[in-house]
């Protein structure tokens, strides 16, 4: 029997969002072609760990060098050591790409495994505008990987022009036919349905570029006060958007259930998805919103547009119109036929263009070709 791969993957935050849960849905895809060591730029971050099926051979290894630092060539000598004991090194993001640059300044002078980037986004800090110093790091390190992937549009455009590196796009997958079922009536903590209540959910880690308090203001200038919304995720911002609910009057008719696992469980009892993010990508909540038949509101950032459906199309607004963003759920909750036509031109462009079996042969194919073993993926 031929040796599982070793992967190492490298990860800004191993916290369960969009990028994390596609690294752990192609963990498990692989099962036991591969054992995988994951390390984190935020060691406290690790809450996808509990997605890894208990089969796969995962680690949280301790001994591997920090993420965080200067970047002088002492540090980044040792994390270059550390990637030799891997036969493909995974990076994701702007906090792990130190190991990028580990590889550039160290793999002529030391044997060091294929490495594939990610990019899946940008934090606060880049959401409105790159930073010139990242940039110009990425362009010098960006060379020491074998690939470069990202799942947009917008990110392919800024690799060729900005980062001069012509990336792979792979746009995100789900299992789109575990949404199509009902959900669970007791998968969200706290939540009970009123009678003719019109449920409003988002999920997000709780980050200052999700930028949750725009959706509770736009929720609260709704003409429909019975309307309910339940933010679903964990994070930093939990306190100032309770805040900001209190502030608005509406905190008796918001839930924040914290993270919760497994959308496909839950997702179903909304009847309106909202995403008010400052910075997006590819997101996959949005997919999965989609598969389970919802409508979306959201603001046009990144693909978002391209990924709705064209009957959805007239419900994404711009981020610093939040009026439009409130008349937008409005529309909805005023008609029940709307959502569910919307709903199910979502659901059908979902199963068509976003199905994840597409995604895992295209990550299967492309990580076999790095380490020279085109068929070490390949999922029957």
């Amino acid at each position: 029997m031929t040796r599982p791969v070793r992967i190492l993957h490298v990860h800004s935050t191993f916290s369960l969002g969009g990028k994390e849960a596609r690294a752990v849905r192609l963990m498990n895809a692989f099962g036991d072609r591969a054992e995988h060591a994951i390390i984190s730029a935020m060691p406290d971050r690790l809450g996808a760990r509990d997605a890894i099926d208990r089969p796969v051979k995962a680690g949280f290894p301790k001994d591997a060098p920090p993420l965080t630092g200067s970047p002088t060539p002492a540090r980044l000598l040792k994390l270059a050591r550390y990637l030799r004991g891997f036969d493909l090194v995974l990076t994701y993001n702007w906090g792990a790409f130190d190991a990028v640059m580990a590889r550039r300044m160290f793999a002529k002078v030391l044997t060091l495994p294929p490495l594939v980037h990610h990019e899946d986004g940008f934090n606060e800090d880049e959401a409105k505008q790159l930073n010139g110093r990242r940039n110009l790091y990425r362009r010098l390190g960006l060379p020491a990987a074998c690939r470069l992937v990202v799942p947009s549009e917008r990110l392919d455009k800024i690799a060729r022009t900005v980062w001069r590196r012509a990336p792979v796009r792979i746009p995100n997958g789900i299992a789109v036919e575990r949404f199509l079922k009902p959900p669970e009536p007791d998968a969200i903590p706290g939540f009970e349905r009123q009678p003719g209540e019109v449920v409003i959910g988002t999920v997000a880690g709780l980050r200052a570029v999700k930028n949750l308090p725009r959706l509770v203001r736009a929720f609260a200038a709704m003409t429909d006060k019975a309307a309910r919304l339940v933010i679903v995720g964990e994070g930093p911002e939990s306190e100032r958007i309770a805040a900001e609910a209190r502030a608005r009057g509406v905190a008796a008719r918001i839930l924040m259930p914290g993270f919760l696992a497994d959308p496909a469980r839950w997702i179903g009892h909304f009847d309106i998805f909202a995403l008010s993010s400052d910075s997006e990508q590819f997101p996959i909540s949005l997919i999965e919103a989609m598969a389970a038949g919802l409508p979306a509101v959201a603001t046009a950032v990144g693909d978002v547009s391209a990924i709705v459906s064209l009957d959805n199309r007239p419900l994404i607004v711009e981020p610093d119109d939040e009026p439009a963003f409130a008349a937008a759920l409005d529309s909805l909750s005023d008609r029940a036929d709307l959502r569910r036509a919307i709903g199910l031109a979502n659901r059908e462009k979902a199963a068509a263009e976003f199905d994840e079996r597409a995604m895992i042969a295209h990550y299967a194919r492309l990580y076999g070709e790095a380490i020279g073993r085109p068929d070490a993926f390949i999922v029957a």
